[in-house]
C-alpha cells in the first residue's frame, strides 16, 4: 500500500494534467464550464501536495525511519524545531517544498483574477499546471520523498547535516523558493498572452504586482541567505560567488530588469516585446538555478548530492519551458503592438540604458557560473572563475548603473528636456562630489580611487531621489508636502533605489577596510585589532542534545577600556562527528567583531578567527529596505483598479 503522502503525488499529478488540457481546450472550443475548471481544480492541487508536505512533517515528527529521506536526514536526538525544518533540509523535501511553494502561487492567481477574463486567467493557470505537472513526476520518478527501507534494522537516523541546523534553515528557504517559484506567474501569464491573443494595458498593471512580489521574496530570501553565510560558516564573507548563490543572483539581475521593462510597457507601452522576453527568461533562469543545485555539475557548499538522472530530468523540463515559451513568442510575436519612437532624453531611454547594464550583468554572471562546465564538457580542461573574474567586469557595469539610476527618475515619459533637469543634474553631481570624496577621507584618511568612485555614485542616486521627490510634487509645494503626496509605487521606487546604494555602499567599504587575523591563542593571552583587543580568559566545556564542544570566553576591549564579552564555540556533533564552528558576533551598523574557533593546536592554544567588518550590516539592512520597497509598490491602489474603471478611461490594446 502506498503511504497516504505519496498517493496525495499520485493524485495531484493527475489533477495537474487536468489542469493543463481541460482549460485549454475550453479556450480552443469557447466552452466556459471547461475554461472555469481551472479554478476548482487549482484549489485541489494545492489541497493535495499540501497533505502530501503535512504528511512528510509528521513522518519527520514521529521518527519513522522507515523512510529512506527521513533516516537520511533526522535523528532522535535532533531538536524539535529542526524535526520540521529538516522537511527541506535535504533534495527530496527541498524539491516537495518547491512543488508546495509553486501551488500557493497558483492559488493567490485564483483568488486575485476575478476581475480578469476567463479565458486570459484559466490560459494562466493550465501554464502554471503544465509546470506542476513536470516537477510532481520529477518529484515521483527521481526525487520520492516517501521511498521505504525496509531493508535494514533502523533504531535512529543519520542526522540533519549540522551546517543546517540553525534557524537559517527556517527562513531561507521557503523566502527563497517563493522568489524562485513566484516568477512562474509572470512567465505563465505571457504566455497566457500569446495563447488567448489579447492584452491591454489593465493587464500589464495586473502581472506587474506579481513580479514585484516574487523579486521582493528573492531579494528577502538571498539577504537572509547571505548573512546566514556569514555567521554559520566561519569564513567571515557576506558572498563567496559560490555556482549556487550565483543561481539565485542571475534570476534577481534580471527580475530588477523585468520591473523597470513593466513599468515602461503600462506607461507608454514601449519595450513591450521586450518585455515578454525578459518575463520568460527570468523564470526559465530560475528554473536553471534548480538545475545547477540539484544535478551535481557544479561544485557547490550548498549543492545536493549528485545525481545524473536528476540532472537530465530537470534539464529536460527546462527545454520544454523554454521551447513552449518560445515558440509561442515566434508565431504569435506579430501581433504585438508598440511604441515604436523612443525621444533620446525620456524616461523610457533611461529605462533602456538600464536594462541593457542589467542584461549584460546577468550575462556575465551566468557565463561566469557556466564556464567551468562548458570546458569541461569541451574536455578542454579543469578551470575556476573566482572572486577576481565577477569584481573585473561587474564593478564597472555597477558604477555605469548607478550613474543611470541618479537621472532617470528625473526625466519624463514620452519626451523631455534637458534644460529642465540641467539645474538638479549639476547641484546633484556637486554634492555627490563634495560629500563622496570627504566621506571617504574622513573615515579612512586617505583616497581609495575605486571607494571614492563609489561613494560620489551613490550619493549621486541619493540626492537623485530626493530632486525625483520635490520634481514630481505639486508646484507650490515643499519637500515634506511632496513627499507625503507620493503614490506608494513613487515609495516603492525610491525606496528600492535607496536600499541599492546603502547595499553598495555596505559592500564598498566592508570589501576595502575589513581587518582579518588568523592567530594561535592561548589563555590569558590578547589579540589587537584595530582599537580592539581580544584577550582569551578560559575555555569551557560545552554539551547540547546532540553535541559536545568547546567554547571560548574572549573579553573585547576597545581602546583599552572593557566593550563586551563573546562567547565563539567548536562543536563536534555526535550522530555525525561533524565539527562546526558556532561564530560570536558584535552586530552593529558601524562594524561587526567576528570570532571564529578554528581547531586546537596545543594544550590551550587554539586558531581563532577575528574579524572587524566595517558597515557589512549595511548589506543586508539595502536588501531589507528593497524588500519592503517591492512591497510597496505591490500595494499600490492602481493595481486594484478593476476592468470597468480602467476601460472607462484607457482603452489602449497593446496585442490585437
Amino acid at each position: 500500500m502506498l503511504p497516504l503522502g505519496q498517493l496525495a503525488l499520485y493524485i495531484a499529478l493527475g489533477v495537474s494534467i487536468a489542469l493543463f488540457i481541460l482549460p485549454l481546450v475550453g479556450i480552443k472550443f469557447r466552452n466556459p464550464q471547461l475554461m472555469y475548471s481551472a479554478r476548482p481544480l487549482t484549489i485541489w492541487l494545492f489541497v493535495l501536495v499540501a497533505f502530501s508536505f503535512v504528511y512528510l512533517g509528521h513522518l519527520f515528527w514521529v521518527s519513522d525511519f522507515s523512510f529512506s529521506y527521513v533516516f537520511q536526514n533526522s535523528n532522535t536526538k535532533l531538536p524539535g524545531i529542526y524535526k520540521i525544518t529538516a522537511i527541506w533540509g535535504g533534495h527530496e523535501g527541498s524539491m516537495l517544498l518547491w512543488v508546495l511553494t509553486l501551488t500557493l502561487w497558483m492559488l493567490a492567481v485564483v483568488f486575485y483574477t476575478r476581475k480578469m477574463p476567463l479565458e486570459l486567467s484559466s490560459a494562466t493557470l493550465a501554464v502554471l499546471g503544465g509546470i506542476t505537472v513536470g516537477f510532481i513526476a520529477f518529484l515521483i520518478f527521481t526525487s520520492d520523498p516517501f521511498a521505504r527501507n525496509l531493508t535494514l534494522d533502523l533504531y535512529d537516523g543519520r542526522d540533519l547535516n549540522p551546517l543546517l541546523q540553525d534557524v537559517g534553515l527556517i527562513i531561507h528557504p521557503p523566502l527563497l523558493y517563493m522568489g524562485y517559484v513566484g516568477f512562474a506567474v509572470p512567465y505563465a501569464f505571457m504566455c497566457a498572452i500569446l495563447l488567448t491573443g489579447h492584452i491591454d494595458r489593465l493587464s500589464v498593471r495586473w502581472v506587474r504586482p506579481w513580479a514585484l512580489a516574487a523579486w521582493g521574496f528573492l531579494t528577502l530570501g538571498i539577504t537572509v541567505g547571505s548573512w546566514w553565510a556569514y555567521y554559520e560558516l566561519g569564513w567571515g564573507g557576506w558572498w563567496f560567488w559560490d555556482p549556487v548563490e550565483n543561481a539565485s543572483l542571475i534570476p534577481w539581475i534580471l527580475g530588477a530588469a523585468l520591473l523597470h521593462s513593466l513599468a515602461a510597457t503600462e506607461k507608454r507601452k514601449a519595450f513591450t516585446l521586450w518585455t515578454v522576453i525578459i518575463a520568460i527568461l527570468t523564470f526559465c533562469l530560475s528554473v536553471l538555478g534548480t538545475f545547477l543545485v540539484r544535478s551535481g555539475v557544479l561544485t557547490s557548499v550548498h549543492s545536493f548530492a549528485a545525481d545524473p538522472s536528476r540532472g537530465q530530468f530537470i534539464l529536460f523540463l527546462l527545454a520544454i519551458i523554454t521551447l513552449f515559451a518560445f515558440l509561442l513568442l515566434l508565431f504569435r510575436s506579430y501581433k504585438i503592438r508598440q511604441e515604436s519612437h523612443l525621444s533620446l532624453v525620456s524616461k523610457e531611454s533611461g529605462i533602456l540604458f538600464n536594462n541593457i547594464f542589467l542584461s549584460v550583468a546577468c550575462f556575465v554572471v551566468v557565463l561566469g557560473t557556466l564556464y567551468p562546465l562548458i570546458v569541461d564538457i569541451l574536455q578542454i580542461g579543469k578551470i575556476s572563475v573566482g572572486e577576481g573574474y565577477f569584481n573585473e567586469y561587474l564593478v564597472p557595469i555597477s558604477l555605469l548603473l548607478l550613474v543611470v539610476l541618479g537621472f532617470t527618475p528625473l526625466l519624463r515619459f514620452k519626451q523631455d528636456s534637458f534644460s529642465r533637469i540641467k539645474k538638479p543634474l549639476s547641484i546633484m553631481a556637486l554634492l555627490a562630489l563634495i560629500f563622496g570624496v570627504g566621506s571617504s577621507y574622513l573615515y579612512a584618511g586617505q583616497f581609495d580611487p575605486l571607494v571614492v568612485i563609489s561613494l560620489i555614485l551613490s550619493y549621486w542616486v541619493f540626492f537623485g531621489i530626493l530632486f525625483e521627490i520635490k520634481l514630481n510634487g505639486r508646484k507650490n509645494d515643499n519637500f515634506f508636502q511632496a513627499l507625503k503626496a507620493q503614490s506608494l509605487s513613487r515609495w516603492g521606487m525610491n525606496l528600492g533605489h535607496l536600499g541599492l546604494i546603502v547595499t553598495i555602499v555596505g559592500i564598498t567599504l566592508t570589501s576595502h577596510y575589513s581587518d582579518e587575523q588568523d592567530r594561535l591563542v592561548r589563555v590569558g593571552e590578547t589579540v589587537q585589532v584595530r582599537e580592539y583587543g581580544f584577550e582569551l580568559l578560559e575555555l569551557e566545556e560545552v554539551r547540547g542534545s546532540n553535541y559536545i564542544g568547546t567554547k571560548g570566553v574572549i573579553q573585547v576591549y576597545q581602546n583599552g577600556k572593557p566593550l563586551r564579552m563573546m562567547y565563539p564555540e567548536k562543536r563536534t556533533y555526535t550522530v555525525s562527528g561533524m565539527p562546526i564552528s558556532e561564530v560570536a558576533l558584535r552586530p552593529s551598523l558601524l562594524d561587526d567583531l567576528y570570532v571564529a574557533m578554528a581547531e586546537e593546536r596545543a594544550e590551550n592554544a587554539w586558531a581563532i578567527r577575528l574579524y572587524v567588518k566595517p558597515f557589512v550590516r549595511w548589506i543586508w539592512l539595502g536588501g531589507i529596505i528593497i524588500s519592503i520597497a517591492a512591497l510597496l509598490s505591490m500595494l499600490d491602489r492602481r493595481y486594484r483598479i478593476g476592468r470597468k474603471q480602467l476601460q472607462s478611461t484607457d482603452n489602449i490594446e497593446l496585442v490585437q
